[in-house]
């Protein structure tokens, strides 16, 4: 089981989430509580471990300058949370080593997600980045997809099921481990993880590992 935490904010909750057990950890570009700057994320970054998957969160940002911050900020994947198309996707594909395609699960487009191209799909709440609950038999309409990712108000007390609900790849936290906007808690974070992976004890199937063969699923 992937398990991320994002709307990482500082390095100490950065080095949290890892001690912790977290596979990734997420940093907002795009407006919000939990934005930061690039030059601060790239401090960060260079503090984590290698095997740490550094995840940069963009919404309706130009395709070229995703690729420039990951690539200045040495984060080793993109997360295309807005209204980018299959052709930004590419091109964002073709410059970074794992890119995430994040879509609202009211979104028409879930039954093509496929057509990204992404290494991953995540499935947000109908209000990406609110942390609100959703029903996740909405994530039926996702067919076809090896690498589903589950977001949207998910905690330590409801992950466990969602799990076992959904069966995802891997799951994304942010609001649900906090202690205010932008703020982990300790406790939160190391609950979350160990649910997780009550809940699904495999290890998960690392992107560069297994590289997505597209082809297979045609």
């Amino acid at each position: 089981m992937f398990v991320k935490i994002c709307g990482i904010t500082t390095e100490d909750d950065a080095l949290l989430a890892v001690a912790m057990g977290a596979d990734a950890v997420g940093f907002v570009f795009a407006p919000s509580p939990r934005q930061v700057a690039p030059g601060r994320v790239a401090e960060i970054v260079r503090r984590l471990p290698a095997e740490v998957v550094t995840v940069g969160v963009f919404r309706d940002t130009l395709p070229e300058r995703v690729v420039e911050v990951v690539t200045r900020t040495g984060l080793r994947a993109a997360q295309l949370h807005g209204a980018e198309t299959a052709e930004d996707c590419a091109f964002v594909a073709e410059h970074v080593p794992m890119v995430v395609k994040a879509l609202p699960a009211s979104h028409p487009g879930l039954r093509e997600a496929r057509r990204y191209r992404a290494d991953a799909i995540l499935v947000d709440s109908p209000m990406p980045g609110s942390g609100q609950l959703f029903d996740w038999k909405l994530t039926e309409g996702v067919p076809g997809v090896r690498r589903l990712i589950l977001a949207g108000g998910l905690a330590p007390e409801n992950v466990g099921e969602a799990i076992r609900v959904v069966r995802p790849w891997g799951v994304d936290v942010s609001s649900g481990v906090e202690s205010s906007p932008g703020h982990k808690d300790p406790r939160k974070v190391r609950a979350f993880v160990q649910a997780a992976r009550a809940a699904a004890p495999e290890p998960y199937e690392p992107i560069e590992d297994a590289p997505y063969d597209w082809q297979e699923e045609s």
